[in-house]
């Protein structure tokens, strides 16, 4: 499944990248990941090596290639927070794509090539988003503009015995003078939000049926056609009237003023040009497809083809997407994997070479637990407590009952499959279940969470779990 991250307006108040140094970029992942230093302190060094880049003359800066990185532990670690996270701090386009899902040229599923195609589709949703964002404002003025004609038609159309209801003056062809005055007053009803429930009928686009889908040869999966750049104007654009409120019809008028508006040549060039600069691949699951004997034949000769279908993408290749050719050779690739049955150097000595950094992650402690509860801005607990909070209800854990839960995570691990942090979500999904159903219910609105409250609620999970091994 891929994972991707849409693009944000950044805040005024974050921190800007050019200004970060690998120390600063470190401690902003610090804010979100509990531990794993050295695999912050690559993916930093990593990301302002791209920021250097960019300051180089042009013949060096396009022989500088990004370090990909290899990131070697168990799952539930941070291995995909820490990428995502860098992402986000760096505003690139970014994907997280499993490995296991390609297969080889031939064979039936996607191609490698796919995940390039989908980069760049997020690149464009990113630059297209801050052009609206740009270009809102004006929209919104063009659009009053188009209320105000959709409520008050031009004055030609008026006849002697026209009449506008609702309250609004009496408007003949002996009071044309007076519509002006007519209109500006309706504009300012509707800036004070007093029209927001008037019907009025607007004429939009019918999206539906333009674009098709279709599953073709490989390097044509996820490429989609679009009927009217193929055809030109034998598929016109068809348009709709609907009658809906004003406070619904904003939303459809707005965004199609919005695309009026924007140049998508220009959005376009610009994304495939991020795509290429700043793009940002986690191919999780790398192990899965790194066979233990290559000449043993079977499923093995597909994952040694899948290394070797990814290889030219990790070096540096065109690949043809809807929007035009994107050059794979500065996009940065992070790998990871478990690498329990497999070990990295069951890789083609090709493939890992285009990965020169490897880190391995380090199994999560009892203190780490306890942290990961409580330190990231967004932990599990602070989750929880906000959640509950629309609900007016107080959520308050004790330093003993943080304790107890980070005590159960790292002993259900131990004794059954390590998952890492991912524990927490099933023991506090459980530990808080009762609350969290009866919710807005609840006499008491300050729920307390002790330890005893912790064991009560627990304990039996830990013991069925630890039955679970020796039972079919």
């Amino acid at each position: 499944m891929a994972i991707f991250l849409s693009g944000k307006t950044r805040n005024s108040n974050e921190p800007k990248l050019d200004d970060l140094t690998p120390r600063q970029i470190v401690e902003e992942l610090d804010k979100y990941v509990v531990g794993q230093g050295k695999a912050k302190r690559a993916v930093a060094i990593a990301l302002r090596n791209r920021i250097r880049r960019q300051k180089l003359p042009p013949e060096i800066a396009r022989d500088v290639l990004p370090k990909n990185i290899l990131m070697i532990g168990s799952t539930g670690v941070g291995k995909t927070e820490i990428a995502r996270r860098l992402a986000r701090l760096a505003d690139s386009p970014f994907i997280k794509i499993e490995a296991s899902k390609f297969t080889e040229v031939g064979y039936v599923g996607r191609d490698v090539e796919s995940m390039v195609r989908e980069l760049t589709d997020i690149a464009v949703d990113m630059i297209k988003q801050k052009s609206f964002e740009d270009v809102k404002e004006r929209a919104e003025q063009n659009i009053e503009e188009d209320i105000l004609d959709a409520l008050l038609p031009s004055s030609s159309s008026y006849t002697n015995d026209f009449e506008y209801d609702n309250n609004v003056d009496v408007i003949d062809s002996s009071a044309k003078p007076n519509l002006s005055r007519t209109r500006e007053k309706l504009r300012k009803q509707l800036r004070n939000g007093e029209l927001e429930d008037r019907v009025i009928e607007i004429e939009t686009q019918d999206r539906s049926g333009r674009m098709i889908d279709f599953v073709g040869g490989q390097g044509m999966d996820d490429m989609g056609v679009n009927l009217g750049d193929m055809f030109g104007n034998l598929f016109p654009n068809k348009t709709v009237q609907r009658r809906m409120k004003i406070s619904e019809a904003r939303a459809y008028l707005i965004r199609e003023e919005q695309e009026k508006l924007v140049d998508m040549e220009q959005i376009t060039r610009e994304a495939i040009d991020r795509t290429e600069s700043s793009g940002i691949i986690f191919l999780d699951e790398i192990d899965k497809i790194a066979g233990s004997d290559m000449r043993s034949g079977g499923a093995d000769v597909s994952r040694e083809g899948v290394q070797r279908d990814l290889l030219p993408i990790v070096e540096g290749t065109t690949v043809n997407t809807r929007y035009g050719m994107v050059n794979t050779e500065h996009i940065l690739f992070i790998a990871a994997g478990a690498f329990h049955v497999s070990k990295p150097s069951d890789l083609i000595p090709e493939l890992q070479g285009r990965f020169p950094i490897r880190v391995e992650l380090e199994s999560l402690t009892l203190e780490d637990f306890k942290q990961i509860l409580i330190q990231p801005k967004n932990s599990l607990i602070k989750q929880y407590q906000a959640l509950l909070k629309t609900e007016d209800i107080s959520l308050e854990f004790t330093e003993n009952a943080i304790s107890a839960l980070a005590e159960m995570t790292e002993e259900i691990n131990r004794n059954t499959e390590d998952i890492g942090a991912r524990r927490l979500h099933t023991l506090l999904e459980t530990l808080l279940e009762e609350i969290s159903f009866k919710g807005s219910e609840l006499e008491n609105k300050n729920q307390v969470i002790n330890d005893q409250y912790v064991k009560d609620k627990l304990e039996g999970l830990v013991e069925d779990q630890n039955l679970r091994q020796y039972i079919l």
